[in-house]
């Protein structure tokens, strides 16, 4: 296909160029129906013109319904844009970053969708459908799935559809708040994602962080011994990648804990641990939920993280961290590859 393709772009260098803007069109009003012109535009940073042309085209098509409430996608559209899927991420050089960065950060798969998430919330949810698609593909019957918090988990969890009525998955958060805004937190995406597979969930209502008293206590109560023993357990484990200051930030963490990790050159968390440049552990909150060593118990591991700013930090943690599959945008990827060459 690589070959075809780079004989499409000498010969037909315009035909290429039309094909890419339609169906990020098509995939637009899939993503975000109904939506009217305008709205189409300014997300697609095109003139009004452009896409009013490109509208009728793909109307007359039989593409998208245009209705009083905004664009919708039909079901041929549908089918269009996930047998276009390959192609375009062919086209658009996706799948040799994919390849670049499961050799990179030596995981099993890498999954590179088109964008800029750090600029463009529709990337993080590209990234949560893809997710998804991988997980409703791969999940076996009544697993148990534990998630963390997060902007770009909650994308997931926008995305998720029903699994089959045999899965009945168990979902968990893999640890407990950081007292950020509810809809990003573990506990919320858990049930949101359990609601819209048709599985189940437990909740963990703890705190994070932890003092070493409370911690003490909260591992003596039964109940909360039998949710964590279910989440430590867990045989899919969804988690992301964050900045080691703006997530220390996030938790409110003492003035003197964060010169400490400016101190260490932290760039990177997940589960609670700091890591830096080299991926050496530097700093760990106390926190009751999944721990690093958990991750090698599991039957898979799904990392997703995306932007540009996150490059560095993805960088860190893959440098002792598992994953079986990790999903990223293409921005991170063309930094994080940039950085290794350098």
């Amino acid at each position: 296909m690589r070959a075809l393709i780079d004989l499409q772009k000498k010969l037909y260098p315009d035909l290429l160029h039309t094909m890419q803007q339609r169906y990020t069109i098509l995939n637009s009003v899939n993503m975000f129906q109904p939506i009217g012109r305008r709205g189409l535009a300014e997300h697609l940073s095109l003139t009004e013109r452009v896409v009013r042309a490109e509208v009728d085209l793909l109307h007359d098509q039989g593409l998208i319904d245009v209705t009083t409430k905004g664009m919708l996608i039909t079901e041929e559209g549908k089918v269009v844009v996930e047998q276009m899927a390959a192609f375009m991420k062919e086209m658009m050089g996706l799948t040799v970053l994919e390849e670049q960065l499961k050799d990179t950060l030596h995981v099993g798969k890498a999954i590179v969708v088109p964008g800029n998430s750090d600029n463009e919330n529709w990337v993080k949810l590209e990234m949560g459908k893809a997710c998804v698609s991988f997980l409703k593909s791969t999940i076996m019957k009544n697993q148990t799935v534990a998630v963390t918090g997060g902007t770009t988990m909650a994308a997931v969890a926008h995305a998720m559809v029903p699994f089959t009525a045999s899965n009945q998955c168990l979902f968990v958060p893999a640890r407990g708040g950081i007292g950020e805004k509810v809809e990003n937190q573990a506990n919320t995406i858990a049930a949101e994602m359990a609601r819209k597979a048709n599985g189940d969930y437990r909740l963990l209502y703890v705190p994070d962080p932890l003092s070493e008293t409370s911690y003490q206590t909260m591992l003596n109560e039964p109940a909360i011994n039998e949710i964590l023993q279910l989440i430590r357990g867990s045989d899919v484990v969804l988690h992301g990648i964050g900045d080691a200051l703006t997530m220390a930030k996030r938790r409110k963490t003492a003035n003197e804990i964060i010169r400490q990790l400016v101190a260490k050159d932290a760039v990177s968390e997940a589960f609670g641990y700091y890591f830096n440049k080299a991926g050496d552990v530097v700093h760990k909150v106390r926190t009751i939920g999944i721990q690093l060593e958990d991750l090698h118990e599991a039957k898979s591991v799904i990392a997703v993280a995306g932007g540009r700013s996150k490059a560095l930090a993805i960088t860190s943690y893959f440098q002792q961290g598992k994953s079986d599959l990790f999903i990223t945008d293409e921005a991170a990827a063309e930094q994080i590859l940039r950085g290794r060459s350098l």
